[in-house]
């Protein structure tokens, strides 16, 4: 399918969580008539060894004010600079300009989400011939999810799904009643706080969701526990639901796995 490149470097940038000698590229593709989607490239050091697409939780947004400056205390996004240190092409993907308010869950479960992120991953691909990972955290795991179901050409080769939403909540729906788990065949990483307090990622349901997923090769369920005090609520960034002082930790073991698949 053709996609456009209408700006293939916006920018580049040291900012957020980056080490200073970092530098981001923020892409823009038009994916869709008259929609454009922004995202953020890291390169790291060496030849890369595989490429990760970063979903974020909550809105889905990363610009602050509608600016081009990636400011995000999201689990993923603060610990980007990580997975490139690790050998990763790293990706942090922002909403879509037609979903600048937001991305709600029937937007993260549907077709138009996985064409914009196919075009990102096409973009990807170009850049290095590596396998291509999806990485989604809290809200961020219904997008990772959807466009692994979605996209049986030109898709992902693995899934990671770190504190996966698996319990309804007035305003949330589990991954499992937006997405046809059952659709996906790539292997399929679960990571989760068993000290998650949120009450929509609780740790005790996610064996339920991971048995919904019959036609992955391979999945596995790495739990942690603990971390430092919680600076947030518990389904925000800076709390056990966001890995706040076990980054590390739960990166390593994330690169660890993909490296291994």
């Amino acid at each position: 399918m053709h996609r456009k490149i209408m700006l293939a470097l916006v920018a580049l940038v040291f900012l957020g969580a980056a080490p200073a000698s970092v530098a981001e590229e923020l892409v823009k593709l038009e994916t869709r008539p008259g929609v454009t989607q922004n995202f953020w490239v890291m390169t790291p050091p060496g030849p890369p060894v595989a490429s990760v697409i970063l979903f974020t939780g909550g809105p889905g947004l990363l610009f602050s004010n509608r600016q081009p400056v990636l400011r995000s205390k999201n689990f993923l996004i603060r610990s980007r600079d990580k997975f490139a240190a690790a050998g990763f092409l790293v990706v942090s993907v922002d909403g879509p300009s037609d979903h600048l308010e937001g991305l709600d869950e029937d937007f993260r479960g549907s077709a138009e989400h996985a064409r914009d992120i196919a075009a990102v991953i096409a973009y990807v691909r170009q850049k290095a011939a590596v396998p291509v990972w999806l990485i989604g955290t809290s809200r961020g795991t219904t997008s990772a999810a959807n466009v692994a179901a979605r996209l049986k050409t030109g898709g992902p080769d693995g899934l990671v799904m770190t504190s996966s939403i698996v319990a309804a909540t007035r305003v949330l729906a589990p991954v499992q009643s937006t997405v046809d788990v059952g659709a996906i065949s790539i292997p399929t990483l679960f990571v989760h706080n068993k000290d998650d307090a949120c009450v929509a990622t609780p740790y005790a349901a996610v064996p339920s969701l991971m048995a919904k997923f019959t036609h992955a090769p391979r999945k596995e369920l790495i739990t942690v526990s603990g971390g430092s005090p919680p600076q947030s609520e518990p389904c925000e960034a800076l709390s056990r639901h966001g890995y706040i002082g076990i980054e590390d930790e739960v990166v390593g073991k994330i690169v660890a796995w993909i490296k291994r698949s």
